[in-house]
């Protein structure tokens, strides 16, 4: 594994957990009042266009860090739509 590799897969596990905590008091409490869904609907873009740079790139750190933060974030934004 190519050093620049290594530093692209501890950044992209930060950045990914960093989400957990969020996810996890969405999932125990129900609340979303305090949320910004534009706030997310623009992030959730972001991580896409960060994707498929990865997907053009074959850079395995971007593409599974953003793969995963999606996954987070469209929880957050179904999560806000249903639960308000």
């Amino acid at each position: 594994m190519k050093p620049s590799d290594l530093v692209g897969f501890i950044a992209a596990f930060c950045t990914t957990v960093s989400f957990l905590p969020q996810v996890a008091r969405i999932m125990r409490t129900r609340h979303t009042r305090d949320i910004s869904i534009f706030m997310y609907i623009i992030f959730s873009f972001g991580v896409s266009m960060w994707g498929i740079y990865g997907i053009m790139t074959s850079s395995l750190p971007i593409i599974a860090a953003n793969g995963i933060t999606l996954t987070l974030c469209i929880y957050i934004i179904a999560m806000k739509i249903r639960c308000g």
